[in-house]
């Protein structure tokens, strides 16, 4: 099976910490060069210091917020400029909690403009790159609500879904490139995210945190959470080589949590 990404270029997302950065990680170590991309640069300078260099790669970062959409076509701009990328990956945080009853119309454009339209841009200024050196990998980090829409999460279920319809027609005009599409849906797993969600539970129920968090482990088959490199590790396999003919698919990574096939 043809695993190396040796010599391939990635851009990763939301990567200074839990499933982006897991993701960046296991790049690494398939022997691609990871550029990073993050609001943060203290967060980016550290970040990039545990990537894996046995192939000699010169890992960097780039500075951009998601939630300013033409700071971030500017910056990504700039690089590919430079920089062709044969490896996307699409990963941003998760817009705040709450029912959909009471969400404001600003919620919804702010998490559509940092989701939907943040991949839009990045993925047309990554694709002449791409195509050119014959290679392309475009992985977007969703959440299982694609399948199943989570309770208490009423504006990320709607924009999750916006962006796997988005990603669904995106991979069938880039196919005939050779160019993949493809979606990971992560299922509870334990980053600062699921960390927040539990204590706004906890506060908003008034139950122990410890007790909010085994109600959602009783819900997973497996009886825990996941691990950000148990993200990150599907991930990279989606951008390899061995992953040619894999296109167009939602993938759950969720210990056996969502009830749908």
């Amino acid at each position: 099976m043809q695993l190396s990404l040796t010599g391939k270029h990635a851009l990763i997302g939301g990567s200074t910490q839990g499933i982006g950065l897991a993701i960046a990680q296991e790049l690494a170590l398939l022997g691609a060069t990871c550029t990073l991309i993050s609001r943060n640069e203290s967060s980016l300078q550290k970040a990039v210091t545990t990537l894996n260099t046995d192939q000699q790669q010169q890992h960097d970062y780039l500075v951009a917020d998601y939630s300013n959409y033409e700071e971030v076509k500017e910056v990504v701009a700039a690089y590919v400029a430079k920089n062709n990328i044969h490896i996307l990956i699409n990963n941003s945080g998760g817009p705040a909690a709450g029912p959909i009853t009471e969400a404001t119309p600003e919620a919804f454009f702010s998490a559509f403009q940092q989701h939907l339209i943040c991949n839009q841009l990045i993925t047309q200024l990554v694709i002449p790159g791409m195509k050119t050196d014959n290679y392309g990998r475009i992985v977007n980090v969703i959440s299982t609500s694609v399948k199943i829409p989570l309770k208490g999460l009423g504006v990320s279920n709607t924009i999750r879904g916006a962006v796997a319809s988005w990603a669904k027609t995106m991979s069938n005009e880039l196919a005939p490139f050779g160019i993949t599409v493809n979606n990971i849906l992560p299922g509870a797993t334990a980053t600062a995210r699921l960390e927040t969600i539990v204590n706004n539970k906890s506060a908003k129920t008034g139950h122990a945190k410890d007790a909010v968090e085994q109600e959602m482990i009783d819900e997973i088959p497996m009886k825990r959470f996941g691990q950000p490199g148990e993200i990150g590790a599907v991930a990279a396999f989606l951008t390899t080589p061995a992953a040619a003919y894999l296109t167009g698919v939602s993938i759950p990574v969720d210990g056996g949590r969502t009830g749908s096939l």
